[in-house]
């Protein structure tokens, strides 16, 4: 393969191979990245669907784009062929997930791709759905269409990283988020924890509730907090996450403002208790589901309750608190990611500790990170990594 020595590329436009079947690793990178903007903007709107962007490039110059907006809609392959219409033939589509080869609720990019008569497909990452896998890439080489796979990839899998883990694992992908203080606590004494972070922080976390499917706390959050865990962006805009709260004996108050305030999007609670009886009809009047999930030492199984989550057609579980849940989820191995807000303050002692009791008796069984970034929004610190 050619690789461009020198890229000075336009938004709409990047140099041409000097013959057709070149394949320049520069361009096709230059270009996928567009595909995954376009990805990106279908983050937490697709569930039980991946997010999918795709770029139809004809002459070095984009012609037409897409993305995946919500389930049994468009793919995002589809988007931009429609967008394109005659203009596809003898195009080149860069697409971030392997085009589909079955029939669910829509029909299968790799006919509609064959069908516009589309040159070359260049794909990010391969799809695990055992009735996608490779197929859809087989159907268009044997139609005589190139197909070239794996450009950026990584970057690909990160934006499909929790439809992967529900395909593979059966559960949603969880991510921790938790802001402390220096000290590591979430709160002072008084169980106070407002504000351990800055504006800029707080915006952060609005914009990752904005991609998410469902936000999941414990009932001692609500009750220091009495959060809205609604999506507030800068502008206005947003989605609003499906909001489940684990109260395992149903001791919450009716009266909180998660449960009385109006939103988009649901608000449940899972616990142990009958979801016909007197306590939970409390919150069923104000039209709160109640989950009944099974027990595990006298508390709400976590493990059942991502199966639920995950088998509702939610990929991705953003966890906002409190101690408990936090150490619950990484004693049991269950969350893929940490997003650890550090606060230039100290609490001491008496404040409330974030991660709970992890179990640990030595250093060598310490939970250990991996792939960590760090970036500083305004005086706080954001720690990200991997479990």
């Amino acid at each position: 393969m050619r690789l461009l020595t020198r890229a000075r590329l336009k938004a709409s436009r990047a140099p041409r191979a000097k013959r057709a079947a070149d394949f320049d690793r520069a361009v096709a990178e230059f270009f996928m990245r567009i595909a995954l903007e376009e990805a990106a903007k279908g983050q937490g709107r697709t569930s039980p669907n991946p997010p999918v962007g795709a770029v139809l490039v004809k002459g070095g110059r984009i012609i037409a784009r897409g993305y995946h907006k919500k389930a049994g809609t468009a793919h995002g392959e589809i988007v931009a062929l429609e967008a394109a219409g005659p203009r596809a033939r003898g195009a080149d589509l860069y697409t971030t997930l392997e085009p589909c080869d079955h029939y669910g609720r829509t029909p299968p990019c790799s006919l509609a791709i064959i069908e516009a008569g589309v040159r070359r497909v260049i794909s990010a990452s391969s799809d695990p759905n055992p009735k996608v896998s490779g197929k859809g890439i087989a159907r268009l080489r044997k139609a005589g269409v190139e197909v070239l796979t794996g450009v950026l990839q990584e970057e690909a899998d990160r934006i499909n990283g929790p439809f992967f883990k529900v395909i593979q694992k059966g559960l949603p992908y969880v991510t921790l988020k938790a802001a402390v203080t220096l000290d590591g606590k979430l709160a002072t004494a008084t169980g106070d924890s407002r504000w351990v972070t800055g504006e800029p922080a707080r915006a952060w976390v609005h914009r990752l509730r904005d991609k998410v499917d469902v936000i999941l706390v414990g009932a001692n959050t609500v009750r220091r907090d009495n959060p809205k865990l609604t999506t507030r962006l800068a502008g206005g805009g947003g989605k609003d996450a499906v909001r489940v709260v684990v109260d395992s004996r149903l001791s919450l108050k009716p009266s909180y403002t998660l449960f009385t305030q109006r939103s988009s999007a649901k608000t449940v609670l899972a616990t142990l208790e009958d979801p016909k009886g007197r306590k939970a009809r409390r919150f069923t009047e104000l039209g709160v589901e109640v989950w009944q999930v099974r027990e595990k030492r006298g508390r709400v199984d976590i493990k059942s309750l991502l199966a639920r989550i995950g088998h509702q057609g939610f990929n991705h579980v953003l966890v906002e608190g409190g101690a408990q849940l936090y150490g619950s989820f990484l004693r049991e191995r269950l969350a893929d990611e940490l997003a650890l807000f550090l606060a230039p303050k100290l609490v001491g002692s008496p404040g409330l500790s974030w991660s709970g009791d992890l179990g640990v008796k030595v250093m060598s069984e310490a939970l250990s990170l991996k792939n960590i970034t760090f970036e500083q929004l305004g005086a706080d610190l954001l720690l990200q990594a991997r479990l």
